[in-house]
């Protein structure tokens, strides 16, 4: 197991830690019975030194995430870690290299994990035993802490290897330009009034119903943000589509709806009537969207069929260019900001694709 250096003080982490311009960084975090993340640790790996540092710990840790503003972070798969990190203390990292992205762009998997890479790179095997620890737990285990050092130990070493094998083959700024659309705030900050693009059941509501099934997802995800607490531990999916489809107007209504739970009843139903109530005004004129015609198929296995070839003659995975779902959208709604059409895609594809349309 790898040495490192516990650190239950953040905020004096600048007092210990030589600023690096590049740094292997993870989290450990929970999020079972909340609706943020909890931050439970924050490991950094430097060419020297490793450290497991406890954000839990009572210090404040602003002077931390100062301390490594200014570094590259290289990490795995960094989507989860950046949310985490962000909507913790609203700090975004200056500069990051997601080295998930990186061995997509070589031709391995698209979604390769990471103790697959280290396997791959060093032919090490990476312990898993603790991938379903409580890190909210405190005192945390030694075993716990030499796990989590393990994550980072590798990090730098797989960088330096990803980076010569990209840059072999050009592809180094292709790494770098798809790791820096993870620093995009938006996709992170957190719209109630979008909500209901994940309400299951929501495609079936017209009118008015739409309107009110908008109106209780934009409540129960305030609610949730509010109580930090999952979304369906505040009110579930089928509530909500039962609700919407029968627009109870008082409570004695509302109580009659056989999934209506007595105690969401009793805690909240006054402003769910309130609420159902409010979407009268607002009644929604949606529709799903159209099933694709005969045209718009043909056009999406054109370019999918483009794609393929791309990335064929690449040697990567065609999703890595562009996926199904990304070539669909861009025919449905002519999305012009698709990261098909930017950066290193747009010269390689992009450009032709968007002569299609």
């Amino acid at each position: 197991m790898p040495a490192f250096t516990y650190v239950d003080q953040p905020d004096r982490i600048a007092t210990i830690f030589d600023p690096q311009r590049i740094i292997g960084v993870d989290t450990e975090f929970m999020r079972e019975k909340t609706f943020y993340s909890q931050l439970c640790l924050v490991q950094l790996a430097t060419r020297d030194d490793i450290y497991c540092v406890d954000p839990l710990a009572g210090n404040e840790m602003s002077r931390f995430w100062q301390a490594i503003d200014t570094c590259t972070w290289v990490l795995h798969s960094a989507r989860q870690d950046i949310e985490v990190v962000y909507q913790t203390a609203k700090f975004m990292p200056a500069s990051i290299f997601d080295t998930q992205i990186a061995t997509g762009l070589l031709g391995y998997a698209p979604q390769m994990g990471y103790a697959g890479l280290i396997k791959e790179l060093f032919d090490v095997e990476l312990a898993k035993s603790h991938t379903r620890a409580n890190w909210a737990t405190r005192p945390l285990l030694d075993e716990y802490l030499e796990y989590a050092a393990e994550d980072v130990e590798y990090l730098l070493p797989a960088y330096d290897e990803l980076m010569a094998r990209l840059d072999k083959l050009g592809r180094t700024q292709w790494a770098e330009w798809d790791s820096r659309l993870l620093l995009e705030p938006a996709l992170y900050d957190i719209d109630p009034n979008k909500a209901i693009a994940r309400l299951k059941g929501a495609r079936n509501l017209r009118g008015r119903q739409r309107a009110a099934a908008k109106r209780l997802t934009a409540w129960r995800e305030q609610e949730a943000m509010t109580r930090d607490r999952p979304r369906q531990w505040i009110i579930r999916d089928n509530v909500i589509v039962d609700i919407a489809f029968r627009l109870p107007g008082a409570m004695a209504e509302l109580a009659r709806i056989e999934s209506m739970p007595p105690k969401l009843l009793q805690r909240a139903g006054d402003a769910i009537v309130s609420v159902v109530a409010e979407s009268a005004q607002d009644a929604s004129d949606y529709r799903p969207p159209a099933a694709p015609d005969e045209e718009q198929k043909l056009l999406l296995k054109k370019m999918q069929s483009m794609v393929a070839e791309c990335a064929n003659d690449l040697g990567i995975a065609a999703e890595i260019i562009a996926s199904k779902k990304e070539l669909a959208a861009v025919i449905n709604g002519g999305n012009r900001d698709s990261r098909v059409f930017g950066g290193w895609r747009k010269q390689l594809i992009g450009d032709q694709l968007i002569n299609l349309l």
